[in-house]
């Protein structure tokens, strides 16, 4: 299980990595964000985790900062994520969770900051960890 950001008004926790079948990339996780408003989970569909830890890794490498937002998203766009590079050293992430086709009936966004250095080099290690753990 992989807890991201610092405990706040919202949490957000990735757990539960299956390989729905041993001979194909398919890898799924629940993705769940709890706050004293209530809470919301679905599950996340992606091939071998979508380069998510990649993403991450690009994120730590650039920690002096660049221009715009970076985008991610995972294979069904239940998971989306996006970066933008703050003043301070701080990298903003907004987390997307939309619940799975057909019905789609919801649409929830929460926003985590890390620091550019240390703390996006340990995010990322703690999710290619999560998502080495079934795909090795």
């Amino acid at each position: 299980m992989v807890q991201v950001g610092n405990p706040g008004p919202a949490r957000l926790l990735l757990s539960e990595p299956t390989r729905r079948y041993e001979d194909e990339p398919t890898l799924d996780f629940l993705v769940r964000a709890r706050g004293p408003w209530g809470s919301v989970e679905t599950s996340v569909e992606t091939w071998d985790g979508d380069g998510l830890d990649t993403f991450l890794a690009s994120l730590a490498e650039d920690f002096r900062g660049w221009e715009g937002v970076r985008t991610w998203h995972s294979l069904c766009y239940d998971l989306t994520l996006s970066a933008e590079h703050r003043p301070g050293g701080h990298v903003q992430l907004t987390w997307g969770i939309r619940d799975r086709a057909p019905s789609e009936e919801w649409q929830f966004e929460t926003t985590t900051v890390h620091a550019a250095g240390e703390d996006m080099r340990d995010l990322t290690a703690e999710i290619h960890a999560f998502i080495a753990s079934v795909t090795e």
